[in-house]
């Protein structure tokens, strides 16, 4: 890695764009209010939540020192939100600590569309911003750390 600028992927759920859209835009500010930038090629799709740890994991192993993961699910009538926000979070810790590359949760997992929108705001709660964050202080606490042995 990079010892002044890091080089990070971003990977946005095509699944609920309005919110997911207000995410990457946050992140993206954030980085840049911290001078990094993440090119556009390293911008990466994923059709829902659920593709989300594949994406990373593969992209960590092919030299990005981060991966910040954004998306949204909202709570509907049946089962389906459990099954797939404890899979995302579970893919996403497991793509982390097999890789050892930080790997971050922006992933919503709200009961409303209104508490969707209120996260994706363009403010300082927006969660694509807190994701972006906990993206460079992992790497940056990461760098103090004794290598493996």
């Amino acid at each position: 890695m990079s010892e002044t600028t890091p080089r990070l992927a971003l990977v946005v759920s095509q699944f609920n764009p309005e919110v997911t859209h207000g995410l990457r835009d946050g992140a993206l500010a954030y980085l840049a209010e911290n001078g990094v930038s993440i090119a556009p090629d390293h911008i990466y799709s994923a059709p829902g939540a659920f593709e989300i740890p594949l994406i990373a994991k593969r992209l960590a192993q092919s030299g990005f020192d981060g991966v910040i993961c954004l998306g949204c699910v909202i709570k509907g009538d049946t089962a389906h939100f459990e099954y797939i926000s404890e899979a995302a979070a579970h893919g996403l810790m497991q793509a982390g600590l097999e890789t050892g590359k930080p790997i971050t949760f922006g992933i919503l997992t709200t009961y409303t569309d209104e508490q969707a929108i209120l996260r994706s705001r363009k403010d300082e709660h927006n969660k694509g911003r807190e994701a972006a964050a906990a993206c460079l202080e992992a790497l940056r606490t990461l760098r103090t750390c004794p290598a493996s042995a």
